[in-house]
């Protein structure tokens, strides 16, 4: 099957766009979809020359499919070798809603916070004293905060627009805070807490005179990333569990990995949709997942 098209047969299947032969019109979709992204710009300059309205919204759907499919590829890729970066795999989900999303802009926005916390921390703070700092810097000085109006807004489970408005689900700011936290040498890691998302402080240099509240593992604290990084310990889990009437599993007080991360903003943003009546969108997040699962 031919895949390398020059500019002459380029424009002649665009012109075939509007066929009335829905054979011939799913033969030329089938070929931009195998372009890729680096068709979009002509499907969207042909999008912009046309005042078919029919035409149109086929090219819409057309650059829609030919993104959703580089997307899969790209979450494809980020499961099988990328994991260790969960930046990329918040940007990467970020990109179903936002497909022209510049990563390196959401790197220099999060470089700039992290400078300023780096400004703040110094080596003679105790972990509790740093956390302190850190928080008053992630929270006053920039302003994040839990969404609590708009709570299962799609808008919480996306990177781009949390930075943006500074406020965001549980899972999306404790991501953001262990980001910029592991960049300044904090241990902060995420803990996949049923009905809340939390961070721990695991510090695997043990050390006698501090207080562990989950000594086999290091933990020394909770965070609540939600809600202004206020500090916790292991049995105000146990009694947030027990309010659930929940049992007690180890996954509930540990950190998880990068990939249980995304899951689970995925499985957010499947909650979003549904909710909101948006039935393709819902179909489409659970090919994401069935590719987190492979």
């Amino acid at each position: 099957m031919k895949s390398v098209f020059n500019d002459a047969e380029i424009q002649a299947m665009l012109k075939l766009l509007d066929d009335e032969d829905e054979s011939i019109y799913q033969n030329i979709e089938r070929h931009f979809i195998e372009m890729g992204r680096a068709i979009v710009p002509r499907l969207e300059e042909f999008w912009g020359n046309s005042f078919d309205a029919v035409l149109q919204s086929r090219i819409e759907k057309l650059v829609h499919k030919i993104q959703f499919e580089a997307l899969k590829n790209d979450l494809r890729v980020w499961n099988s070798v990328g994991t260790d970066d969960l930046l990329s795999g918040l940007i990467t989900i970020s990109k179903y809603q936002y497909p022209d999303l510049n990563d390196e802009s959401i790197r220099i926005q999060l470089q700039q916070i992290s400078k300023t916390i780096a400004s703040q921390l110094n080596g003679n703070l105790s972990p509790i004293e740093k956390i302190k700092l850190f928080n008053r810097v992630f929270y006053s000085v920039y302003g994040f905060n839990g969404n609590t109006v708009n709570f299962h807004a799609p808008q919480n489970s996306f990177i781009n627009t949390v930075l943006e408005s500074k406020k965001g689900s549980p899972i999306l700011l404790c991501a953001i805070y262990s980001i910029l936290a592991k960049e300044n040498g904090l241990p902060v890691w995420g803990v996949n807490l049923p009905e809340h998302f939390i961070l721990c402080y695991k510090d695997d240099q043990y050390l006698p005179e501090h207080q562990y509240t989950y000594p086999e593992y290091n933990i020394l604290f909770y965070i609540n990333g939600f809600s202004k990084g206020n500090i916790f310990s292991k049995e105000d889990i146990n009694t947030f569990l027990q309010k659930l009437h929940l049992n007690e599993q180890k996954s509930f007080y540990l950190p998880c990995s990068n990939t249980e991360i995304i899951k689970r903003i995925l499985r957010n943003l499947h909650y979003s949709f549904t909710k909101s009546g948006d039935a393709q969108s819902v179909h489409e997040i659970e090919q994401l997942l069935s590719l987190m699962e492979e």
